[in-house]
């Protein structure tokens, strides 16, 4: 995900020239268009070599160090390698002396996986090494019969585990080889790719890679991710459905989808599953690589670092899909295509969806303090007309917390539940900013649902619990379902399933054992997620009419029905934004955009 990788001049190996050389990219001389390839710094010492071959070859001549001679009689497979590498490295390191007399025992370590050297172009040369002997094809003598009877056994082993891992490691060395690209600077073969990629789709082609690109680099930090661990109602959710029913996890294979950090994967392993797979498009996937390291899962969890679409898993399917796809008023970002793509080519029939549905909510708002202080404020800022700043502040959809009172209402008595707060919004009594009962207009069961479904557009009513000046927007929120049976199955049918109108706080109460569910309403504790907000334009009257008749014309008594539907589509100019319409009593409707 490079933003246009240039050449960069080629210096000696050290801190302050690798920083200058990325510091001056685009800057080179023209005559400077020799192909750059990596450095490869020697095991054994400073020299720097243009391959992993010719460096080998130095270390054997110099120090007597043989290391294809060491692979070979150890059998070392990549991972072998690898762990041979950093092995020496961190000997180097510690002043400790390396010779040739290692065994598999001193490298058989966890540890030796996570490379010693940042960038380390030796790993990546690894793929270039000639192929292993076949360990009886070696001439040994009677004294090694019994070491070769070893190795012919770890052989056999070592086969499937290889079967195993070709096809990860195959993605793996394309991400690899792409990030080389942009560090030094090979701009030809990029643009190449680049060029495929957009093949017949030009402008637009492009645009939409741009947007995707920015999608990903923007889950690549660690703010993003410190915000969604601490929201304890979306990561408590998944971890309590998770360690409720580690009976559904055990032994099973489990497919993570946009890991981030890995607290889902490692939720998973820690349940008892069998192998679990994180897959992040994102660079935060080498984060995660060292966050399940350093908790001693790397045996159960393989990171996949690629779009779920492109990528090649080690896996031909799973028992369990679990992903956090979701978006600002659940659909923007547009992540749920990918968990629709893995469920339809990875999950097993009768396999767990987990979440597993979500409805969509919306409801009618009249908050007047809100809209002086965010509306009418710019009439008069300190004595200035600023209504320029007004521009666009009714087409643009909101993402905050909505304030359910107000510093002018307050509720008779304190309301201990979300399903409290959430029925007095139909009461006759009610005195809060929401003045009528929420609609649910949208149920998405993720087993079921199709890429098509989620540009739609559908029905929803509600009617005035009490008398308001205006109707000031509508408010969007979403709740989400964990449930512990897959669909079609009786047990699904009699005591799991899930209803558009299902409100997750009962929902889930009604099994608490087994069910979780949360909602992001303004009801419920408040998600990074928030609420979406869709402010109305005020309703044209005529300007003949007085202040008071201006004012009555726009005011709703309560009973008053407000009814229509709610479109949600994608924005043309926007792949991962969201586009919401709503129409209401007949002849009223307003369109919003989130970006």
């Amino acid at each position: 995900m490079n933003s246009g990788p240039s050449r960069v001049d080629h210096y000696p190996p050290s801190e302050s020239d690798d920083s200058d050389s990325r510091d001056s990219e685009g800057w080179n001389d023209a005559e400077d268009d020799e192909e750059e390839t990596p450095e490869v710094i020697s095991l054994l010492d400073d020299r720097v070599f243009p391959d992993v071959m010719s460096m080998l070859a130095h270390c054997k001549e110099k120090h007597s160090f043989d290391f294809l001679g060491i692979r070979q009689k150890l059998q070392l497979d990549f991972h072998g390698c690898v762990k041979l590498v950093n092995f020496i490295r961190q000997r180097v390191h510690e002043g400790l002396p390396v010779t040739e007399d290692i065994s598999w025992s001193d490298i058989d370590h966890e540890q030796y996986l996570k490379p010693v050297l940042d960038d380390d172009a030796v790993i990546l040369g690894l793929f270039d090494l000639p192929e292993l002997k076949p360990a009886e094809a070696q001439g040994v003598d009677g004294d090694n019969a019994g070491l070769v009877d070893d190795l012919l056994k770890r052989k056999d082993e070592l086969q499937e585990e290889l079967i195993r891992v070709k096809a990860q490691f195959d993605s793996y060395r394309v991400a690899v080889s792409q990030t080389l690209d942009e560090r030094w600077g090979d701009v030809d073969q990029a643009e190449a790719e680049a060029a495929a990629k957009r093949k017949g789709k030009g402008k637009d082609g492009e645009k939409k890679e741009d947007e995707s690109k920015y999608y990903w680099e923007s889950y690549a930090g660690t703010d993003i991710h410190e915000t969604m661990l601490k929201d304890t109602v979306r990561t408590d959710a998944y971890r309590d459905f998770i360690y409720n029913n580690k009976h559904l996890f055990a032994g099973k294979t489990v497919l993570d989808i946009g890991c981030g950090t890995g607290i889902l994967s490692m939720f998973c392993a820690r349940a008892g599953a069998a192998k679990v797979i994180a897959v992040d498009a994102s660079a935060i996937i080498t984060k995660a690589q060292e966050n399940i390291f350093h908790n001693g899962l790397s045996s159960v969890i393989t990171c996949v670092h690629g779009k779920i679409e492109e990528v090649a898993l080690p896996v031909d399917e799973v028992d369990i899909i679990v992903s956090e796809w979701m978006g600002y008023c659940l659909l923007f970002e547009a992540m749920l295509p990918s968990v629709l793509f893995a469920r339809d080519r990875y999950l097993k029939p009768g396999g767990l969806l987990v979440p597993s549905h979500a409805n969509i909510w919306v409801a009618p708002v009249a908050d007047p303090e809100f809209v002086a202080d965010n509306v009418t404020f710019w009439r008069d800022v300190y004595g200035f007309d600023m209504r320029a700043m007004q521009a666009g502040i009714y087409d643009e959809a909101r993402v905050l917390s909505w304030p359910i009172t107000t510093t002018t209402t307050s509720t008779t008595s304190p309301l201990q539940s979300p399903t409290e707060i959430f029925s007095s919004f139909s009461s006759p009594s009610n005195n809060t900013t929401i003045p009528g009962a929420p609609s649910a207009f949208k149920l998405l069961d993720l087993y079921t649902t199709q890429v098509s479904d989620l540009s739609f557009t559908a029905p929803f009513a509600t009617a005035l619990a009490r008398d308001i000046d205006a109707l000031d927007g509508f408010l969007i929120w979403f709740d989400m379902f964990f449930s512990p049976s897959p669909p079609n199955t009786p047990e699904f049918t009699q005591k799991h399933g899930v209803e558009l109108t299902s409100t997750a706080d009962e929902w889930a109460r009604a099994d608490p054992q087994n069910r979780v569910a949360f909602t992001t309403g303004p009801h419920g504790k408040d998600t990074h997620w928030k609420q979406g907000l869709l402010l109305c334009k005020p309703e044209s009257v005529p300007d003949a009419l007085s202040a008071e008749e201006k004012a009555a014309a726009r005011a709703m008594k309560a009973g008053a029905e407000v009814k229509g539907d709610v479109t949600f589509s994608i924005p043309e100019d926007h792949a991962r934004g969201l586009a919401i319409k709503v129409t209401w009593n007949g002849n009223k409707g307003q369109k919003w955009v989130l970006r």
